[in-house]
């Protein structure tokens, strides 16, 4: 009897785990869902739209004429509108509000949705208070509780004395979405039984976690790259405007300035990181190859999927910033992190998630 109840057991544990892996990934799809919605956002020049933070209040959009018409005169009141969109119909501007109110009411969900989870399992008995996955989930929700205030500090930047946000506020928003994304993916795996597999290589375990770093350096640059609109500055490829380096990449002063503001050395580093990631996914596939540890599956995968990044960029470029073009640049992103994290997780050794996946 006694073995029989710690069979029970240890299969209520396991039916936990798979739940708590598949929230996980809802959770991530939730995620990938409000970087895409917010990348539409920013293309449409949406998001200074709704000029006040309400929490709850701002759930719901105008329900009625003369709501819209308060909410429209607000906006007319913003420097974007002076200088951008005057003239704009209440038509053209509900289209605008409702991209915004749409990114925001995503980011209510994931907050409200994962709290909901989080205090459900810990009901359960999928972890406890002691345990490192309680930290873990817990650290997840504060970075999520963050992202929230980050976005409204994001956008105040752009209501009084500019067109937009401040870039690298807009790329701080964007890199810790990518981050909490990446979290939520990474805890996912952690619910799986660990693979069993020989010792590994640090050569062979230091790649693709450098993948991953510079894939994140790449979303910073491409958020800066969109901050300062580069996209609709230089349209060629290879070269930029007739240039393979423009002459203008150090004209701002003080030179640091120059990381956050210049269109086009904002774009300059993001082509030459594309680059590096290519390069480095390269490298990784032959490190795997004179190693011959494992399946090269998961190289190989990363590796194809830069390449179409690098084409869906490219594209983007070419096509004037097409609208469909640029939101699946941003999607593929978030699709090359999954396989570049799978990646990694995978080349881990199977005892360096010994604590993640501890009772």
């Amino acid at each position: 009897m006694t073995t029989a109840t710690t069979t029970m057991g240890r299969s209520a544990a396991i039916g936990l785990d798979d739940q708590l892996r598949r929230f996980l990934l809802g959770m991530a799809a939730l995620v990938a869902v409000a970087v895409i919605v917010g990348g539409g956002t920013r293309l449409t020049e949406s998001g200074l739209s709704i000029t006040e933070w309400n929490v709850v209040s701002g759930i719901l959009p105008p329900l009625d004429v003369t709501v819209w018409l308060d909410e429209f005169e607000k906006y007319r009141r913003t420097v974007q509108y002076r200088d951008l969109n005057q003239g704009m119909t209440l038509d053209d501007f509900k289209i605008i509000y409702l991209w915004e109110w749409s990114h925001r009411l995503i980011g209510r969900v994931i907050g409200t949705v994962y709290l909901a989870g989080f205090v459900w399992f810990w009901w359960c008995g999928a972890y406890d208070r002691r345990q490192p996955l309680f930290r873990q989930l817990l650290g997840v929700g504060l970075l999520i509780a963050l992202q929230g205030a980050i976005g409204w500090w994001m956008v105040h930047s752009g209501l009084f004395d500019r067109v937009n946000v401040a870039p690298y506020r807009l790329a701080i928003h964007l890199t810790l979405a990518c981050v909490i994304f990446a979290c939520l993916i990474w805890l996912a795996q952690s619910r799986r039984a660990p693979a069993h597999r020989s010792p590994l290589s640090a050569r062979q375990t230091l790649g693709p976690f450098m993948i991953v770093a510079v894939i994140f350096v790449q979303i910073f640059l491409g958020a800066l790259v969109a901050g300062n609109r580069a996209g609709y500055v230089f349209q060629t490829w290879p070269t930029m405007d007739g240039a393979l380096i423009p002459s203008t990449l150090f004209e701002m002063t003080p030179a640091w300035r120059n990381i956050f503001e210049n269109a086009a050395l904002v774009q300059f580093l993001h082509r030459l990181t594309a680059y590096a990631l290519l390069a480095l996914a390269l490298v990784n596939v032959a490190i795997w190859q004179r190693g011959n540890s494992g399946a090269p599956g998961g190289a190989i995968v990363v590796l194809i999927l830069l390449c179409g990044q690098a084409c869906l960029g490219i594209a983007t470029l070419l096509t004037g910033m097409n609208l469909l073009v640029a939101l699946g640049h941003q999607a593929g992103l978030l699709v090359v992190l999954i396989a570049a994290l799978r990646h990694a997780y995978d080349r881990s050794r199977p005892q360096a998630f010994a604590a993640t996946s501890s009772a």
